[in-house]
């Protein structure tokens, strides 16, 4: 089978001259590397193809695949991990993992929040502010967690993320949306145990294969799994496997959630 590959390479973007938290969701190139290592293993032949925008150029010169392996994050916009899958649905070519309108729904948190709120499912209240004057009827109890509303792999995340006061929360949001260009999530904040669950899948044949917790260690910004501390991992976190009895109420919650967002893994 031919395959091609989209992504966005963390590289590209840096000697375009962006910042290092702007590309922290990009791949780097061992990643590239050990995707196509796994799929010639199984007897695929692989193409690099890139960004949206190379992706558009390819299908223009007439390339094609029998499938795409799509890790694409894109640049601009809420939308912006939906428009290699939109493209690939217009050209009818089958890709892996979720369609545009789970991404771009996944990726704006307050969304995918409402949505798992709507399934039952319990998630700490939540405001979105896109102006000052949003903070007027601010009710939360604090302490709360202030974040970018479309910000991945932990952009705009700090220890400053944790807020205490009303003076404090209205410099954090100023500061973010600032930053980042977009709305802010406040929502109550929610100390203990952080957990990733990994899940492979489509519908009922969605499975849980673990839970891992992120264990922060001495020298970490302490509470929070940060921009910085995700940046330096190896040596600010720990990773360990949880024990069945853990894990299994984390899977069992991981699960409700992926289907509830119509998730999915097997291509279209």
């Amino acid at each position: 089978m031919k395959i091609g590959i989209t992504y966005d390479l963390r590289e590209d973007y840096l000697s375009r001259g962006l910042a290092e938290e702007d590309v922290a969701e990009f791949d780097s190139v061992e990643t590239i590397q050990a995707i196509e290592g796994a799929l010639a293993v199984l007897g695929h032949q692989t193409h690099r193809i890139g960004s949206i925008r190379s992706l558009t150029s390819d299908l223009a010169a007439g390339q094609r695949w029998d499938l795409v392996f799509n890790i694409a994050e894109g640049q601009n916009g809420f939308g912006r991990e939906s428009q290699v899958p939109a493209l690939l649905d217009a050209y009818d070519l089958p890709y892996t993992f979720s369609d545009p309108i789970v991404l771009g729904l996944t990726l704006h948190k307050a969304f995918a929040k409402h949505i798992v709120r709507d399934k039952g499912i319990d998630t700490p209240d939540f405001e979105v502010f896109e102006r000052d004057t949003d903070l007027d009827g601010f009710r939360l109890p604090f302490p709360v967690f202030a974040k970018p509303v479309v910000g991945g792999s932990s952009m705009g995340i700090s220890r400053a993320s944790k807020i205490c006061d009303p003076h404090a929360l209205l410099s954090a949001c100023q500061r973010l949306r600032n930053r980042f260009r977009q709305p802010v999530l406040v929502e109550c904040f929610l100390p203990g145990r952080e957990f990733t669950v990994g899940i492979v899948g489509t519908g009922p044949a969605a499975r849980a294969l673990g839970a891992l917790e992120i264990l922060l260690q001495p020298e970490a910004e302490p509470e929070i799994y940060s921009y910085a501390n995700k940046r330096d991992y190896e040596r600010l976190v720990r990773y360990r496997m949880a024990d069945y009895g853990t894990a299994q109420p984390l899977m069992d919650l991981g699960l409700r959630v992926w289907k509830g967002l119509h998730c999915r893994c097997r291509p279209r």
